[in-house]
Formats: C-alpha cells, structure tokens, sequence
C-alpha cells in the first residue's frame, strides 16, 4: 500500500508540473474506458507502474529524420534477447532506412550491469542520437542518465518493462495482468489445489517484477495452493533448468505445477524430464521449442500466455518511439497492452508436425495482433501512420 500511494504522489507530482507549464493535458482517463478497465485497473497494474501523463505530449525531435536512433540493451544472453536483435536487424531496421526516418541504430550491450548501461547511454547521448531504446532495464538506476538525455532532447523509451523516470516512455505488456493470468491458469489447471513452484525471471528487471505481483496476487484467492518455492531463473533456459534441478533435488515432496516466466519454460520442461517426475503442468509462453513439447504432448497443458513476444514487443516500443520522434505526442508515460492467451486449437494450426523441441526461436502472433496501428493510435493525441511521414514535413523545434 504504501508503494501504491507513493507512486499516486509521483503522479500527481507530475500533473501539478503539467498544470504549472501550461501544457495540453491527456492522461489515462482519456483513454478508451475499456482499455482503462483492463489496463490500468489499480486492482491489477503495478503500483510503480507510471500512468500519470508523458513528459512528450508537445515533443518535437530535434532533428528531422533520417534519424540516429541508440539501442542500450541490458543483456544479450537469452534466446528471447536474439529475438528482438533478429527482427531488429533483419526487419525494421531495413524498412525504416527505406522509408528514410532513420540512418542507423547503434546498439550498446551492458550484461546487467547498471553502470555500464549508464556509462553507454550516457555516449550514445553525447554520439548525437536522437531517441534511445532500452530493454528490460532496473526500473529506477537509469533514472538520472533518462534525465540527462532529456536535457539534451533526447527521449528515452523503455521497452518490455518500465522505468520510473517521469522523463522516460514505457511500453509492454500489463505484466501485472500477465502474471495474474499465470496465477488464474494455474490455479485452473491444479483444481484450485496443490504444491506450486514459482520461477521469477530476473529479480529486480520492472517485468520480473510486475509479472510475480500479478502471480502472487492471483495465487492468494486460493488457500488451498501452496507455494512451496521460488527461485530465479534470469529468463533464460539453461540458467532455468539448473536452478529448478537444484530445486527438485533438495526438495522431494509433492509437487503439482511451475509458474515460470518466459524465456525459461523449455529450461523447466527439460528439468522436469530429467529429473524423473511425473511431468507436471507448466505454464507455457512463445518458446518454440515449448510449444512443441504441447504439440507433441497435447494434454499435457490446456493452453499457453504469450506474454511478450519478443519481435513484436520491440517493435511496439520502435513504433511508439517512431511517432514520438514525428510529433504525435503520446498521451499516458506508459502504453499497455495485454498478453495473448493460445488455444490447443491454435497452438496446432500454427505449431507444425515436424517441429523440434530443442528450437530457440520464439513464435510471434504478430504486431498488428499485438499493438497494431489502430490500437497504438488510442494513445496518441495526433494519431497518424508512421510510415506515411513525410521527412520534409518536419517542423523546427
């Protein structure tokens, strides 16, 4: 409760600054009232999460494009992390230079180390960029950095997880809402009973952290499931996979589920084989190599959550940065959308026959089902299509 009401004060910090500035002012309630509902529901979102109004509703790039754009990523060691560099390099990157709005993307790694990402991001400003991405990032240790790119025009977007920073744009999933969805399947699978082992991603990254709120929060509406663990395996399979046969190996009693995040669920499936259990329900996101597991399994699960496929989260924060960048002027400081639920049904007509269980890549519901157009323009005050902009229309700042 009381991260909840400092996060209201920081909000209503950030209103009163608008108000005293003059600025035009747009915040969640002008937001469709059904998005409001499922999105921003205090019951369900994360209590640091910002909502108050982006610090870019009048924004205007210093520079007209094509613009240099800097990508500081956290971390570059999991099979979800060569997913976005995959769309990244291969997809958007290709099409934004021929529409001609941006001349490159300079890419910094910092291995979870929160100074290096300053110390990178820090250069990336001082290189002349004109916007910077970052991924998955400690929620307040850039705060000062995003503050000094401010001051140098230089928006920061965070994708897939937020900072707490009122000069940043944030852009994900409610992971809170998925977390919850985790919990509720859970809970469905087990009969509202049983043993529940819970596997965070990385503590301390604002998506681990959302998506644990949301599972515990589901996870206490039932008292007749326990969680009779919880251990972190930093998103990543092999990481996932030794930290769970540890687990198992000191802990011998009953066990009925896992809830993992994903980009580790392959990580528990294989250490749930090799430990000779019996193979218990587990909660399945866009692994490729997990859904297969399904596939060829069937029973096994009655569903999967994609969560944040990693190509088309990325690419939701590009093209909120892109309409950024051109002056749309974002409404709330962080954009939500929500996890995907997979059917059997569709699991099989995208899945097919002959597919591996050791794949690394991720299945992608793509971004129009993710955060397409139509829907990103509910969060701008001047919506229009991105890709339509003309570089000459450009005005001064």
């Amino acid at each position: 409760m009381k991260a909840f009401h400092a996060a209201l004060l920081r909000t209503m910090a950030v209103c009163a600054t608008v108000a005293i500035a003059g600025q035009a002012t747009a915040d969640v309630t002008e937001l469709p009232q059904e998005i409001q509902d499922s999105l921003y529901n205090p019951a369900l979102l994360d209590p640091n999460q910002p909502i108050g109004d982006s610090a870019y509703r009048d924004f205007i790039a210093k520079n007209p494009p094509p613009w240099k754009i800097g990508y500081a990523s956290s971390y570059a060691g999991n099979t979800w992390r060569a997913g976005v560099m995959d769309r990244l390099q291969n997809e958007i990157i290709p099409k934004w230079q021929k529409l001609g709005l941006i001349s490159e993307v300079i890419v910094t790694q910092s291995n979870l180390n929160d100074a290096t990402q300053i110390q990178q991001m820090r250069q990336l400003v001082d290189q002349g960029v004109d916007a910077i991405i970052v991924c998955c990032s400690n929620p307040t240790a850039l705060n000062q950095t995003v503050e000094y790119a401010h001051s140098k025009g230089v928006p920061v977007f965070s994708g897939i997880g937020y900072l707490t920073s009122e000069y940043s744009i944030n852009s994900s999933a409610n992971f809170a809402v998925g977390g919850n969805m985790l919990g509720e399947w859970m809970a469905n699978e087990l009969g509202g009973k049983g043993n529940v082992l819970v596997v965070e991603g990385i503590p301390g990254a604002s998506a681990s952290d959302s998506q644990n709120y949301g599972i515990q929060e589901a996870l206490k509406k039932y008292p007749d499931i326990t969680v009779v663990g919880q251990i972190a395996g930093m998103w990543t399979d092999q990481v996932a996979q030794a930290e769970i046969q540890k687990w198992l190996a000191t802990n011998p009693g009953q066990l009925d589920g896992i809830i993992i995040q994903s980009a580790s669920e392959l990580g528990a499936i294989r250490a749930m084989k090799q430990s000779g259990r019996p193979m218990v329900p587990i909660t399945i996101g866009s692994e490729l190599g997990a859904l297969c597991f399904w596939r060829n399994n069937p029973d096994v699960v009655s569903s999967a959550i994609h969560a944040w496929p990693p190509g088309d989260d990325f690419e939701m924060i590009w093209n909120i940065m892109m309409r950024t960048l051109q002056g749309q002027g974002p409404k709330v400081a962080s954009i939500l959308t929500k996890p995907l639920p997979m059917t059997k049904e569709e699991m099989m007509a995208a899945i097919p026959a002959d597919c591996s269980e050791d794949s690394d890549q991720w299945y992608h519901p793509g971004i129009e089902a993710w955060a397409g157009k139509a829907y990103l323009d509910q969060f701008f005050l001047r919506p229009a299509d991105p890709e339509a902009y003309d570089p000459a229309s450009h005005p001064k700042p």
